[in-house]
């Protein structure tokens, strides 16, 4: 019998809570948990663990989608210019070319399920991670490692 192509390239058809690699970056954590290598690129899965009072700066994909789901805490939004609270069990969307940040507002962890489409910004945050690894990282680094996942900070 001939495994189905999804089979060879995925090769897997669970992961378990505890899996992935976790990093970094400052109060905001990334747990890899399906790669685009694992989807022939069509989408990533991230979870993003945010600890108390912390900020995702504003920015813009310009050719991703993220589309999150919130499993544990509160998280602010604002996605273009509307900002709202999102709870347990709701969805939020970050399309492409709207600038957009989160943040936890509470003194609670928060922790948050995200989809990437297409994959490859999750390698943003391989990258990234490593420049949080001794001390507060040089914006204009983060500025230039954004550019070459086709992002950018800031509002504009």
């Amino acid at each position: 019998m001939e495994k189905h192509d999804f089979d060879r390239r995925h090769g897997r058809f669970r992961i378990r809570s505890s899996e992935g690699k976790l990093v970094s970056m400052g109060g905001v954590g990334v747990k890899f948990k399906i790669t685009g290598e694992e989807t022939g690129n069509a989408f990533s899965i991230v979870e993003h663990p945010v600890t108390p009072r912390t900020l995702v700066p504003p920015h813009v994909h310009h050719d991703t989608d993220e589309y999150s789901y919130v499993i544990e805490g509160q998280f602010g939004a604002r996605i273009g210019d509307e900002i709202f609270l999102a709870d347990p069990g709701d969805y939020v969307l970050k399309p492409r070319g709207i600038p957009h940040a989160f943040w936890n507002p509470t003194d609670k962890p928060a922790r948050l399920v995200e989809i990437i489409s297409p994959a490859g910004f999750e390698n943003f945050f391989a990258e990234a991670s490593e420049l949080f690894k001794t001390t507060r990282p040089d914006p204009e680094k983060i500025q230039a490692l954004s550019g070459k996942y086709h992002a950018s900070l800031g509002w504009e």
